[in-house]
Order: structure tokens, then sequence, then C-alpha cells
């Protein structure tokens, strides 16, 4: 993906680097109605009406692309229209006409173009290129993947962001181990279906907002501290003067940042 720099005309472009979707053609005007939902924007609020996630809030209105995570259109094939950029996620989501008549959205491959053929199969004789969607056991060792299934049937969960992919590092017993972006290992069974490739736009880590404005058009408040709230608000807030919280560094709702694992060892 290209990247665009831009000269100094406005404190707020100094720095900035940008994305050239007309050099990359990704169709940024209207997408397909049939493909669309609405969007609520919540501002970080849970079903109680209570703030759960900080700073956000405001926003661009968004329509949301219905995406097809599950690949469940069989032994049918489809082709690439165009690629698209798609406001709720980093990555580019690729228009899909299958010849059926079915009409679909898909997280885009990197290297991914308008013309390009794709299908979803359970065959061992599928192809693996980039953008076919199949089961784990019908997927060589050491094959980049991404949109993979935790579950089988229950659609793509994992490695979604741009520039992401897992790597398949080994399979025993109807199991199989990836290897994640982080370094962390998986072992999942080996009927759920994964996608070829890397997902688009592996530029995206690269972006440069350039100021505090675009921020706020992406739904971003800024980010306040916890020591200077109120007591009501953080359990860091409250003193005289200048405090530095008094306790080790915890969330709003008291659980320990620095040093903490979160994760359930039953899971």
């Amino acid at each position: 993906m290209t990247l665009k720099k831009y000269k100094p005309t406005t404190p707020s472009l100094r720095d900035r680097i940008s994305i050239d979707y007309k050099k990359d053609n990704i169709w940024r005007k209207k997408p397909v109605k049939i493909c669309l939902v609405s969007k609520v924007n919540i501002s970080g609020r849970n079903n109680k009406g209570r703030i759960a996630t900080f700073h956000r809030g405001g926003g661009h209105k968004k329509q949301y692309r219905l995406i097809d995570l599950k690949r469940n259109i069989l032994d049918i094939e489809g082709y690439v229209v165009r690629l698209e950029y798609d406001p709720n996620r980093s990555s580019y989501i690729a228009l899909v006409v299958y010849n059926n008549g079915k009409i679909t959205y898909i997280l885009a491959a990197q290297g991914m173009k308008a013309g390009d053929k794709i299908i979803s199969s359970l065959n061992i004789d599928t192809p693996i290129q980039m953008g076919n969607s199949l089961p784990l056991k019908n997927v060589p060792v050491g094959t980049f993947i991404h949109n993979i299934e935790l579950q089988p049937g229950k659609g793509g969960q994992i490695v979604r962001s741009a520039g992401t992919s897992a790597k398949i590092i080994k399979k025993e017993n109807n199991r199989c181990v990836l290897r994640l972006t982080s370094g962390k290992q998986l072992t999942l069974s080996n009927s759920c279906f994964c996608t070829i490739g890397t997902v688009s736009n592996i530029n995206h880590n690269n972006i440069v907002i350039g100021k505090a404005g675009r921020s706020r058009w992406l739904n971003k408040k800024p980010t306040v501290r916890g020591v200077v709230m109120n007591p009501v608000d953080h359990p860091h807030g409250g003193g005289e003067g200048k405090t530095s919280g008094g306790r080790c560094s915890v969330t709003p709702w008291g659980i320990p940042t620095k040093g903490y694992k979160t994760n359930r060892k039953k899971k």
C-alpha cells in the first residue's frame, strides 16, 4: 500500500502521513446498499447507560458493512469486483459477486485486486491461494492465514486487523497449533475455517494523524489521567494538591494494570 506525505503548508500537515487511496484503487464512494445496516454510536456506554470505555464519543456518522466472516457459500466461485475502504475497521474489504448471484463483503487479503477469483470449500483439493477459505486440516504447515474461527461454524474471530496473519506450525490429534502475530501459540480444532493470506493495508501502523481534530472524527476523545479526576470518577482521584494516587496503578474499576495477568486459566 502506498503512503502519502504532505508539504508543511499548515501546522497540521507538517508530519502527516496517510494512505494514497487513488494509487491503490481503493473505492471510497457509496457502498452496496444491501450489505449495510445502521450503526448507533453508544459513546463507550453499556446497556445501563454507564460509561464502560472512557474517552469515546462524537465522531463522524458511520454505516456498518456486513462482512461475511463465516465464508459459508461453499463450492461456488466468486470474483472480486473492487477493494473498498471501511470506516469500521483498519483493513480494507473486498466486494465479491458469486456465480449464484450473491453479493457479499469479505476481508481483503494483502495483494488482492479486482478480478481475482476466490472460493470457499471443504474439498481437500481446494487451491491454496490468497483469499480462499478452507478448514485448517486442508492447509499445509507453514502457511500464513487470517480470519480464523475459534469454534467450527462460528465465523472468523481472530487475526482480522490490518497487516496481521497467523502461521500454522504443527498438526496433531485433530488439533492445529498456530503462532499469532504476538508470538502467542494457540491450539484449535482442525475443522475451524480460515482464509489464506495476510490481512490487507499493512501500512496502517505507519499512518500519522497530524492533528487532534482527526482523532475526534474517529470517535476518540482526549485521554485524561486518573490522578486528576475526582474520587467519584477514579480510584486515583482526589487529594489536596498534586498526588500520585496513593496506590498501585488500577483501572477505573479497581483492577491492577501493571504486571497483573487478566487472562483466565480455564479458558
